[in-house]
């Protein structure tokens, strides 16, 4: 009967050893979770800021304040334009 309890004992701690630890690391692996949901976002943020910058400096009118400004260049004269129609392929 003695033998049985030490049995019954030492299944007793190893399971409550293991129960200790499954919790430790799901609370480890729940703050990790947390902390990449909020990467994410932060990642979200910058991206939208991102693209309004981008949406920014692609505008036309700045496009063509700076190559106007800077590279001195100005509108084709549409006189002068011709539209060239691709060679038929065979």
């Amino acid at each position: 009967m003695a033998k049985l309890n030490l049995l019954l004992l030492a299944v007793l701690v190893a399971c409550a050893i293991g129960l200790v630890t499954s919790q430790h690391r799901s609370r480890k692996l729940f703050s990790e979770i947390e902390r990449e949901q909020n990467r994410s976002r932060e990642l979200d943020v910058d991206y939208g800021r991102l693209q309004l910058e981008a949406s920014t400096w692609g505008l036309h009118q700045r496009v063509q304040k700076i190559a106007a400004g800077s590279l001195g260049l100005r509108p084709a004269d549409p006189r002068r334009v011709r539209i060239v129609q691709p060679a038929a392929s065979r």
